[in-house]
């Protein structure tokens, strides 16, 4: 009886031991989990309060300054996917039977001077030729591969290049800014109002996020739309290699019909700090 009680004490002291070390750590992953949380909500916080600041006297053509511009491309350039609760593990990233596999977009904030949102691309997905009127664009690619082609209007037409020759006739020139792949992490990349390619397209090589901030956002009470073009390669043969890849006719065209973008509940930390 007494070696019974002696190994039942002992038992009771391991389990009582045990259950203390359960605890403590179960205390410390929480503790891990609320700090990693307040660390992804200062991230969102600090980019949504840079870009209040970077848009507020800004509008329409009006561009931020070199100085703000660099300091929202910063905050940009270290929010990472886990900041907004995302991974490619997510259903909308996952591999499409589609030909054109739809693409969903997770609103986070939006107002007159500035809008925040995500792009979640499954492998081959694609935004079609587009344009920003009179916008600012941020892009920051969070994970996968993505190739951007993008172009901006041409107003001194090279001599070399006849606007008599425009196929289709109705095209206007434009010079090619990027035609690349790009894989997160990388720089965010940002377009302006006639400059750094404001009318582009996005290709997902894999599955991928992108994180847009649009300064001001489309509006069509005010003449914001958003229009999709089809691009046409040179084929003068009066011009060189160079100018037949470096330029291509654009031409306006309808929204294509299997462009699809579908709205998905951001489930991401608030972006917006209310003061109690």
């Amino acid at each position: 009886m007494g070696i019974t009680t002696t190994l039942a004490g002992r038992k009771e002291k391991e389990l009582s031991e045990l259950s203390r070390d359960t605890t403590e750590n179960t205390r410390s992953s929480s503790k891990k989990n609320r700090r990693r949380q307040r660390k992804n909500m200062l991230r969102i916080h600090r980019l949504f309060d840079t870009c209040n600041e970077v848009f507020s006297h800004c509008g329409p053509n009006i561009i931020p300054s070199p100085h703000d511009v660099e300091r929202l491309r910063t905050v940009l350039d270290g929010i990472r996917p886990e900041d907004l609760e995302l991974n490619p593990d997510m259903p909308y990233f996952k591999k499409k039977a589609e030909r054109y596999p739809a693409i969903t977009y997770l609103h986070l904030f939006e107002s007159k001077k500035f809008s925040m949102g995500i792009f979640c691309f499954p492998p081959s997905g694609v935004i079609p030729l587009h344009n920003h009127p009179g916008m600012t664009v941020f892009s920051k690619i969070l994970f996968g591969t993505l190739h951007i082609k993008s172009y901006d209007w041409i107003n001194d037409v090279p001599s070399t290049i006849s606007v008599a020759q425009a196929e289709p006739r109705s095209a206007r020139l434009a010079k090619m800014k990027v035609n690349s792949n790009f894989t997160a992490p990388c720089n965010t990349s940002i377009l302006y109002p006639t400059d750094g390619g404001n009318m582009h397209c996005f290709t997902a090589l894999t599955a991928c996020a992108v994180l847009d901030v649009l300064g001001p956002p489309y509006s069509d009470p005010d003449g914001r739309h958003c229009t999709y073009y089809s691009d046409y390669p040179i084929s003068s043969l009066s011009v060189s290699e160079e100018e037949r890849e470096g330029y291509a006719w654009l031409e306006e065209t309808e929204k294509p019909d299997e462009f699809a973008v579908v709205g998905a509940l951001y489930r991401g930390p608030d972006p917006v700090v209310v003061d109690d």
